[in-house]
């Protein structure tokens, strides 16, 4: 295992993190993504509190700059008060490449829609009953940044749906991690719908030429559990997508829609019942999935989906109480081969982060990355991929109320082949 030390990095402070919260929100490793570059530019969400107020409420920040060494440009939306102390309330970034627009989606974990009359924007009021929490920007914002003044009257209000779908559609009514990502021309959108160990993922494509979203179908289903997805990333025609499960243990209340014990991070639902790590791929954005191997899984079209049986999507076979953490992360590298680095705990009872590799054509490897050092809460942990089978890892870790980096690299090349799982 190979490990390098980066440049001292350039530190921009952007706002004040929010340390008095007991959770984290800003830097967690299912923000996909908090921060990205695009057409010279960079762009970066997070949450802070208005400059020079009291710590609370927290607003959306959006901040850009332009590459390498420009000065950050930094609009608050402060017409949206986050005041939930809860680590998956973070806020996620999209740029659509095709038409230059600005995707934000912020402050969900599990919110039960409250009925409501309005389609669109929402006063304060009723924000907390949203389906869901997202704007967009106008077109051309990212092709065509220097045209615009930094302002948030360049993105709509609050809204309750993604344009082109009604606020009736009803997955939008119990939201958790939404994500956006790059697809080609487009960008897709996904989130869980559901509860911790009881809920499903749905994918979504914004169309540049049309300017709205179209519903392409629940492509993850959890029979008595749910996935956690580790990313979803679009290269070369081909949408990949990793994840673990986590069972579902019943209780008393589990079926009342006012229910909130789910949210706990402990208990009967905990992280000990995550298992096995899975894997497939699409090579129609998403309508279509397949194993590892090539074999068809799912068609959406056809209203199937993947299920914790379909056949082939088991990496890594890893069972229940084994320290395998969820929502973690993933890269593909130029030659089509999956890199996978999730946290787990070793034989001795370490915790470390293991990286888990297959090329394009053949079986999965495994090896240790590096161990997680002590005292660091769960991190923003983003490898990238080259085309030499390698993996880069850069680790974004919050401690003490500072983001610490935490880089290494390691090389799967010739590490050991796991025991087949298919």
């Amino acid at each position: 295992m190979a490990k390098f030390c980066l440049p001292d990095p350039v530190v921009t402070i952007l706002g004040p993190d929010p340390t008095h919260r007991s959770c984290v929100l800003n830097g967690n490793s299912f923000q996909q993504d908090a921060i990205t570059s695009f057409n010279s530019w960079q762009y970066a969400v997070f949450y802070s509190s208005s400059s020079g107020g009291p710590p609370e409420p927290l607003y959306v920040h959006l901040a850009r700059r332009k590459l390498p060494r420009g000065p950050w440009q930094i609009l608050v939306f402060g017409d949206y008060r986050q005041t939930v102390d809860d680590s998956h309330n973070s806020a996620q970034l999209g740029l659509c490449h095709g038409d230059g627009t600005v995707h934000l989606s912020f402050d969900h974990h599990c919110d039960r829609y409250v009925p409501h009359l309005s389609h669109g924007p929402l006063h304060a009021s009723k924000r907390r009953g949203l389906r869901l929490r997202y704007r967009v920007s106008v077109r051309g914002l990212a092709t065509t940044p220097e045209r615009f003044s930094w302002h948030p009257d360049l993105f709509t209000p609050t809204l309750d749906y993604l344009p082109g779908l009604p606020s009736t559609h009803k997955p939008f009514g119990y939201v958790t991690y939404p994500r956006f990502g790059v697809m080609g021309h487009d960008m897709f959108c996904s989130f869980r719908d559901g509860k911790a160990g009881l809920g499903d993922d749905h994918l979504y494509i914004y169309r540049a030429e049309a300017g709205h979203f179209s519903y392409v179908g629940k492509h993850l289903t959890g029979v008595q559990s749910n996935p956690y997805v580790h990313g979803i990333d679009y290269q070369n025609g081909r949408l990949h997508i990793s994840w673990v499960y986590r069972a579902f243990v019943h209780y008393d209340g589990w079926d009342d829609p006012l229910d909130t014990k789910h949210k706990q991070q402990a208990g009967p639902n905990s992280a000990a019942n995550n298992h096995n790590i899975c894997y497939a791929f699409s090579d129609d954005k998403g309508y279509t999935w397949k194993n590892a191997g090539g074999k068809v899984v799912a068609s959406l079209e056809r209203g199937e989906t993947v299920t914790n049986y379909s056949d082939g999507i088991v990496a890594v076979e890893i069972p229940k109480r084994s320290g395998l953490s969820n929502q973690e992360s993933q890269a593909v590298d130029l030659t089509g081969g999956m890199h996978i680095l999730n946290r787990g705990r070793t034989s001795e009872g370490a915790y470390v982060w293991k990286h888990y590799y297959r090329p394009s054509e053949g079986t999965w490897h495994g090896s240790l990355a590096f161990p997680v050092p002590p005292g660091l809460i769960p991190p923003l942990t983003k490898p990238k991929a080259n085309g030499k089978s390698e993996l880069s890892v850069l680790s974004v870790a919050t401690t003490g109320g500072n983001l610490q980096l935490v880089p290494a690299a390691s090389c799967l090349s010739s590490c050991p082949t796991l025991q087949p799982t298919q």
